[in-house]
């Protein structure tokens, strides 16, 4: 599904087309959580830690790749369609790569498919986000951004009652409050707004005209890419590093490092941001730090779950953190929206500082809620609550 959706969108014809390209890459969200599934179900306990440090590594390392490439691809060319066709003969190929090489999961467990569930929290979702989304300029009083947010806590609401009712529920709501697991999701959602909801931001402030704007370096995509190396060289170097830092100092204490990386990081961005050698420094920091979380957090979660609801558990992890990012779109939208410039109808330099304070806040409550995680008799450096 997701090499057809990669094809669609680079072959589409129009709008309507592309987004039905978009809706068939959707499965890519699940490739890390069956990824992990998978090899906690095949592998030792330690084996299993150090093969998810290298499938996060791995995935950070094609991000990086991904991105020096397609700029390659887009500054050789100039055509946007031809270097969306990379990333879609690469899904091609993985078709046949995944059938053959990847092996087959020795445990299997029943279940059916929760429609009730599923139908409830995609309408949540995209009331939700439609409100969020709608504020654009700050405009957060207003029926067209209060009703759909309204509307989507009380379907939100709704699907808790039947989640909670439910026999195969689609998410384990009782396991998103249990003490050992509650704050790190919770971490992982704030993850995700300072990940996914600070990497829009910081491209088009990496591409404003500074004669323009009076900020911003006016780069390239392919330029833009180049800069960023640093901070997905950091990304690498802390996923990959991840078993080794935690073998030493533990879990826990590697999450709260990243964490408190990160939150440094966006601090550095919003007071040193008039070079592109500042940025790029931070942005290696940043990277290291999201790489340690990137690597820990998913072991965190997986070894606080019984061996049968891994693959659950990685996924409920990906989602909520996905979810982060989305709301952070939104929210980070509305945030630029209302620092507009009265004279160039672009954000001010202001907007994009308020973006990089919010992202350290966020960081900095991930580390509160990694710190007051319960922690379980017995804590040691190598048992799962030792997280």
């Amino acid at each position: 599904m997701i090499a057809a959706g990669t094809v669609v969108v680079a072959l589409a014809p129009g709008y309507e087309v592309l987004l039905l390209g978009r809706l068939l890459q959707g499965p890519i969200a699940a490739l890390l959580p069956l990824e992990i599934a998978l090899v906690r179900d095949r592998l030792p306990v330690a084996d299993a830690r150090r093969a998810i440090a290298r499938l996060v590594g791995a995935l950070t390392l094609g991000a990086m790749a991904g991105g020096v490439v397609m700029g390659l691809v887009d500054s050789a060319f100039g055509d946007l369609r031809l270097t969306l066709l990379v990333p879609a003969v690469l899904a091609v190929i993985c078709v046949p790569v995944s059938f053959i090489a990847v092996p087959e999961s020795e445990g299997r467990t029943g279940g059916r498919v929760d429609w009730a569930g599923v139908t409830l929290l995609s309408a949540a979702m995209l009331s939700l986000l439609g409100g969020i989304g709608g504020a654009e300029g700050g405009s957060w009083l207003t029926a067209g951004v209060l009703g759909p947010i309204l509307l989507g806590a009380v379907l939100l609401a709704v699907w808790v009652v039947v989640e909670l009712r439910s026999a195969e529920p689609l998410v384990d709501v009782r396991a998103l409050a249990d003490r050992r697991t509650a704050p790190f999701y919770a971490a992982a959602f704030l993850f995700g707004v300072f990940f996914f909801g600070s990497q829009a931001p910081n491209s088009t402030f990496y591409a404003a005209d500074p004669e323009v704007t009076g900020y911003g370096f006016g780069l390239s995509a392919l330029a833009i890419s180049l800069v960023l190396l640093p901070a997905s060289v950091g990304s690498v170097i802390g996923s990959l590093g991840t078993a080794a830092v935690a073998r030493r100092i533990g879990y826990r204490p590697t999450l709260m490092g990243a964490f408190g990386l990160v939150a440094l990081s966006f601090l550095q961005f919003a007071v040193l941001h008039g070079s592109v050698g500042q940025m790029a420094v931070g942005s290696a920091f940043l990277g290291l730090g999201i790489g340690l979380a990137l690597g820990a957090m998913p072991t965190v979660i997986v070894e606080a779950t019984e061996p049968a609801r891994t693959g659950i558990a990685a996924a409920l992890y990906n989602n909520v953190k996905t979810l982060g990012g989305a709301v952070a779109g939104g929210v980070f939208a509305s945030v630029l929206g209302a620092f507009t410039g009265s004279s160039t109808g672009e954000p001010s330099e202001g907007g994009y500082v308020a973006v990089w304070v919010v992202g350290a806040v966020c960081a900095g409550v991930a580390v509160l809620m990694t710190l007051f995680a319960r922690r379980e008799e017995n804590d040691d450096h190598s048992s799962p609550s030792g997280v």
